[in-house]
């Protein structure tokens, strides 16, 4: 093993970014209020499991479904779009009444672990060392557990109207983002299949 500061720095800097925790919070503080207790470890050790086992055999596994990381990004964007509805008008599509409640569905998948941190897992495999990107994962869900774990102080703190106005606007940007993960994606199998098109042709 070849633990590098370096690269683990870049690589956590790289997920912090894409799983974006911290601007997660207010779809938490919604989620919470819907589905019940959030159980943050446990949500926290599902996610790292999926991401851990996805930087291993993600591209294999989803060979095995003949499914590509593009079609499994679209996939997700479908979610975060449901989601972005849910936010935006007030209303509720996913029920949220299983045993887990809402700690793995969408918490750990797709909020943590989703086509994002899965696509950049899968990136960096090929500049750095697989030690140095566990070890960034482990880091990035050690802050996902803490963040979790305040969703609480954070509801007190911001009010019923502050999460109110919080829950409209990042429902519109949820919106936002699962639209561009689509389009990009689409694009890219757009791209992809185009060769195949033409030599049928």
């Amino acid at each position: 093993m070849h633990f590098s500061f370096i690269e683990i720095v870049s690589a956590f800097m790289v997920l912090f970014a894409v799983i974006d925790i911290i601007g997660a919070i207010p779809i938490l503080v919604d989620l919470k209020k819907k589905g019940g207790e959030i159980k943050a470890l446990k949500a926290s050790v599902v996610a790292l499991v999926v991401l851990i086992g996805f930087t291993f055999l993600g591209e294999k596994l989803l060979g095995l479904f003949g499914v590509d990381i593009s079609s499994f990004a679209i996939a997700g964007s479908f979610i975060l779009f449901i989601m972005g509805v849910e936010m935006a008008l007030g209303i509720e599509i996913i029920k949220y009444d299983g045993p887990s409640g809402v700690s793995i569905v969408p918490i750990a998948f797709p909020l943590v672990a989703g086509a994002g941190s899965f696509t950049s897992v899968v990136a960096l495999r090929a500049e750095y060392a697989l030690e140095n990107i566990i070890a960034a994962l482990v880091l990035n869900l050690f802050i996902v557990y803490l963040v979790l774990r305040s969703t609480s102080i954070v509801e007190r703190f911001l009010g019923e109207g502050g999460i109110h106005i919080l829950r409209k606007v990042f429902g519109i940007i949820l919106l936002a983002i699962s639209v561009k993960l689509f389009m990009t994606n689409v694009a890219v199998s757009i791209r992809t299949l185009i060769p195949m098109i033409k030599e049928v042709l």
